[in-house]
């Protein structure tokens, strides 16, 4: 375990009014979000969405931008009063029954590597009319780092690892004043 850090802490890229969440898909979603500066069209919108707040759990999940229909990765700025009511308003997904409209569930972060650390990453999953909010109410932005993502693997892959940090989107502690923080 590291030495001061918690195995459960919301680690995020955020500001006074914003956060980061990444998630991955494929060219022509990432197209259309690009262009409208939300998720539209081929996205679905209601069904169950995940995003994450590290980077690096999301390198893993997607593989670097490499794996089929998670080419292109997505930086979604958020507000943090959405992503903060999304938390406040989850289920544990080890939690069966119902159909919640938020769902949290932790995961073993990354390093660069991709190899699992001993504290633990977030995920939130959005579903109905919280997914409808999440695209309509609260994403305020969306860039492609498909681009930064191959360029840390790059890095990675040959060994420059200072290099490959120095890249990487700065992740803080951060408190959704909810059960999770």
């Amino acid at each position: 375990m590291l030495v001061g850090v918690e195995e459960r802490t919301i680690r995020a890229d955020y500001d006074d009014r914003h956060i980061t969440v990444y998630q991955a898909y494929n060219a022509a979603i990432a197209d259309a979000a690009l262009r409208a500066g939300t998720l539209v069209p081929p996205f679905r919108a209601g069904r169950m969405t995940w995003i994450k707040p590290s980077f690096l759990w999301m390198m893993y999940r997607c593989g670097w931008g490499r794996k089929p229909d998670q080419e292109r990765v997505l930086a979604v700025r958020m507000t943090r009063e959405g992503f903060d009511a999304a938390v406040r308003a989850a289920v544990p997904s080890s939690v069966v029954g119902g159909k919640p409209e938020v769902r949290v569930q932790w995961d073993p972060e990354r390093d660069l590597h991709l190899r699992p650390l001993a504290h633990r990453a977030i995920q939130v999953g959005l579903a109905g009319s919280m997914s409808a909010r999440y695209t309509g109410e609260w994403i305020t932005g969306v860039t492609d780092v498909t681009p930064l993502a191959h360029e840390v693997h790059g890095l990675v892959r040959s060994g420059d690892l200072v290099g490959a940090t120095a890249l990487l989107p700065v992740e803080r502690p951060y408190s959704a004043g909810g059960p999770y923080d």
